[in-house]
């Protein structure tokens, strides 16, 4: 079984965001980043199919010199091999399209992605890939079996969770609870050694329009003032719920 692994290259959800041109560009300076979390559950669940049952396992990103950090991460994790995809990733259509051709070219059996990445909240990626290969598809993905070419996925839905059966070749939208936190990989010193030494490929993206375009970015409001009301005096906070946070 051929593994491909997206991984996406965004800030340390710790990290200060600001952003400069009007409010129009995203400011990197200062920032710290990270293999996308919803990515790390994937690439987890990922390695178990390749020690357990022998897949062969690829992490693959649409990103520009500065993401191979994150991709040597998840060599020095346990993949076998990467692929960058040269191109800044402008907007989601636009990532789906260079990561389809990625997949086609390299016949992968299965493709595991972070639902959404954590940085754009987008959403949308995984979902266009299956669309543009024609591969099945399950979203919100907390749990995966393969045998052989069948394949047993459980997904969250609203008040529940939902088993279905698929067959390879698949694409799974995947998010945490598709494994334990405990079992995310740490890389250790053996694995970042070894990670030098395995392959990185870089290509040349296809070309493709991209669709959309951000115009302007807004921080979140600052949270008011916390009052305090005595507990005593509930005629006050009647009267603060009613007139000024108009909740009731």
């Amino acid at each position: 079984m051929k593994i491909l692994v997206c991984i996406s290259h965004v800030p340390d959800t710790t990290s200060k965001i600001n952003f400069k041109d009007d409010n129009s560009k995203f400011d990197s300076t200062g920032v710290q980043y990270v293999i996308n979390p919803h990515d790390e559950f994937v690439l987890t669940r990922a390695m178990w199919f390749k020690e357990k049952q022998g897949a062969s396992l690829t992490v693959v990103n649409v990103g520009d010199a500065s993401s191979e950090p994150t991709l040597r991460k998840a060599l020095a994790i346990g993949a076998d091999d990467a692929i960058r995809v040269n191109a800044e990733p402008t907007d989601g259509f636009y990532v789906a399209k260079q990561l389809a051709e990625v997949i086609k070219n390299g016949g992968y059996d299965l493709v595991l992605a972070g639902r959404e990445s954590l940085d754009y909240n987008g959403g949308m990626v995984p979902g266009m890939i299956a669309s543009l290969i024609d591969y099945n598809f399950v979203n919100a993905c907390i749990g995966i079996d393969v045998e052989e070419n069948q394949v047993t996925a459980t997904r969250e839905i609203d008040g529940g969770k939902e088993v279905v059966s698929t067959e390879l070749p698949l694409i799974i939208g995947g998010q945490k609870g598709l494994v334990e936190d405990k079992d995310l990989r740490i890389p250790n010193m053996r694995g970042i050694m070894m990670a030098r030494k395995k392959p990185l490929q870089v290509v040349e993206p296809i070309d493709t329009n991209t669709t959309t375009a951000s115009i302007s970015f807004d921080k979140p409001e600052p949270r008011s003032a916390c009052k305090m009301v005595d507990s005593d005096n509930l005629d006050e906070l009647i009267s603060l719920l009613h007139n000024e946070a108009k909740v009731i």
